[in-house]
């Protein structure tokens, strides 16, 4: 039998000939990078532990979430960074240029086959290319700066066939919003998922990177695209070398081989609070906003800037709308400014800032007040995430139209003459959530009360917001969990060391900070019990220690909230002390309870 795609990236960087599904390998890493949120921690990984760097050629700093350096936080860490690139010969992708996947991509770092790992949660976006890419938590990339590899646990794959033709009109940001209203955020959770069709493989490398980065909010491991001729020579001239294409074989053994008719496909908005709650614009359309924002590592591209500047040529904003533009990289700023895309935008009225990630990080330009209503192209709309107020996702087209408009509206619908803020049309309102954890000394018997969140697709938002990630002593971490989840802002104040988290599925979905792990550590929660785990978030609690238990299902224990449960963590076995009802949750695995009992990674 053959090997999926990820399966043959997998097995090229292990020393096995073949691998599959749940096998748990050492995987070479042809290039390992840290952002400037988290670089400050990768380094003091690195100090404490007393770490060498493997090869300081593959091993880069990118400073993306905060490239004007406007929050002495954010500047003490990338002067960290800095210092320690300096001593040790570490390139450094300073402010001047953009967000570092793209910085990969375009400096031919990673490309056909290739392998790489960053803070970055959004690094499956390398799946463009067809190259293995993926967001990990500061122990994991000190890991591999001081290794050269990582352990990894094969994912399963699935084949997705996208069939028929591509309808006028679609844009690349409308293909995965489709493919989010279609499968949520946990239908394909922990999956590699490879996309074929016809036109398919027509897509450009923007619109390939738009679709691969939000295999995050799908819950996906990855989105993995074959790349085609132009791609591959694309990825040739960049990196100076004759690269192999690498595909999956003919037979290979796919978990899932899904088909999708490309002609239903229509264009969607998701509204606020999900990405995965993505509708067919019509719905939403004659919502009032505030603001626009383009740009982020998911529409941040060439094309996302000639299709906004397509829309805007002649236009103006909307009295009293603020639209911002973030390129992704310098080079695609400069190509704006080099074709008068630039020009266009400061003459409909539209602010525009260097390259950086933007309104998805807290540092950059492109945050939204409270109550401020705001259409975006960013790839995740969470509560808090771009702010305090609320936003809808959509293409670069659809938020040019808009932010002229004055309201929500498509590029064949903008209307004479702008909304204004009389007779406002209200949106829904979304909410959001949050969870929390534990220390101990590695028993392999916990017992604890239960906090039971009846709840899906927890982010780390919710868990541990993004305000809070200058903060790197785990004992200051802990009074601000779950205080952007709904409900429960004043967990922290009413847990109780040896307390048990129990939720549902995808807990721990988005980001890849690993203070969403480190806050439970912090006020003695024992451990997370979840149906499932977003993908990032299971590898920092295991490389903390920190114990997370898997069930498939809690009927048979009629579980409560503030009931107390036994867990085995050899076995699986949780008993409910109540009843003494018990169900067999997954047993750790031989690498997590290594780690475990080793105290951690380190």
């Amino acid at each position: 039998m053959g090997m999926t795609l990820i399966e043959k990236i997998i097995a090229n960087h292990s020393n096995q000939d073949t691998v599959k599904p749940d096998d748990i390998v050492d995987i070479r890493i042809d290039a390992r990078a840290a952002r400037d949120f988290g670089g400050a921690n990768v380094v003091k990984n690195i100090i404490d532990n007393n770490l060498n760097i493997d090869d300081t050629s593959k091993t880069f700093f990118t400073f993306d979430c905060n490239p004007t350096g406007s929050d002495q936080k954010y500047a003490v860490n990338q002067q960290i960074c800095r210092d320690f690139a300096r001593e040790r010969g570490i390139k450094v992708y300073d402010l001047e240029n953009g967000i570092g996947t793209h910085i990969l991509i375009h400096d031919g770092l990673v490309y056909s086959g290739a392998t790489s790992v960053t803070t970055d949660s959004h690094a499956n976006i390398l799946g463009a290319v067809g190259a293995f890419g993926q967001g990990m938590g500061d122990k994991d990339i000190a890991a591999s700066w001081s290794n050269g590899k990582v352990w990894f646990k094969v994912p399963k794959s699935v084949k997705l066939n996208i069939n028929g033709k591509r309808p006028n009109g679609l844009s690349a940001k409308d293909i995965v919003l489709n493919l989010l209203n279609k499968f949520g955020a946990n239908t394909l959770l922990s999956y590699s998922i490879e996309i074929y069709g016809e036109d398919i493989d027509k897509l450009s490398l923007d619109e390939r990177i738009t679709i691969s980065s939000m295999a995050t909010e799908m819950g996906a491991i990855i989105i993995l695209f074959t790349p085609n001729e132009e791609i591959l020579k694309y990825s040739e001239e960049r990196s100076g070398k004759k690269i192999d294409l690498v595909k999956a074989d003919s037979n290979a053994n796919y978990d899932q081989v899904i088909d999708l008719n490309f002609e239903d496909f229509v264009s969607r908005v998701s509204r606020p609070g999900k990405p995965h709650d993505a509708v067919d614009v019509n719905i939403v359309k004659k919502v009032k906003i505030d603001s626009g924002f383009i740009g982020s590592c998911t529409n941040g591209r060439y094309e996302d800037m000639k299709a906004t500047a397509d829309v805007l040529k002649g236009n103006k904003i909307a009295p009293g709308v603020v639209l911002k533009i973030v390129p992704s990289t310098n080079e695609v700023w400069e190509q704006c400014l080099d074709n008068g895309l630039i020009k266009i935008f400061k003459d409909a009225g539209a602010l525009v800032s260097n390259a950086g990630c933007a309104g998805c990080a807290a540092g950059q330009v492109g945050q939204n007040g409270k109550g401020e209503i705001t259409i975006s192209t960013g790839n995740r709309n969470f509560p808090g995430k771009q702010g305090k107020g609320e936003v809808y996702l959509a293409s670069p087209a659809v938020v040019a139209a808009s932010s002229v408009a004055g309201y929500i509206t498509t590029p064949d619908d903008i209307p004479d003459e702008p909304a204004t803020f009389d007779n406002l049309l209200k949106p829904q309102t979304k909410s959001g959530k949050k969870e929390k954890e534990t220390s101990n000394d590695n028993p392999k018997f916990l017992e604890g009360r239960v906090w039971y969140i009846k709840e899906d697709d927890i982010d780390t938002d919710m868990i541990f917001h993004n305000r809070y990630l200058s903060i790197t002593d785990i004992n200051e971490m802990g009074q601000y969990t779950f205080d952007n989840l709904k409900g429960y802002e004043d967990f922290a104040k009413q847990a109780k060391p040896g307390d048990i988290v129990v939720v549902q599925k995808n807990f721990g979905s988005g980001s890849s900070r690993q203070q969403a792990v480190d806050c439970f550590k912090a006020l003695g929660v024992q451990a997370i019990v979840a149906e499932s785990f977003g993908a990032i978030y299971e590898r920092n609690a295991i490389n903390a220690a920190f114990p997370i238990v898997r069930y498939n299902s809690l009927n048979d224990i009629d579980l409560e909230d503030k009931d107390t449960i036994k867990i085995n963590l050899e076995t699986g076995e949780i008993i409910n002390t109540k009843n003494n009802k018990t169900i067999n949750a997954e047993p750790f695995s031989d690498v997590q309870m290594e780690i475990y009992q080793n105290g951690g990674l380190f």
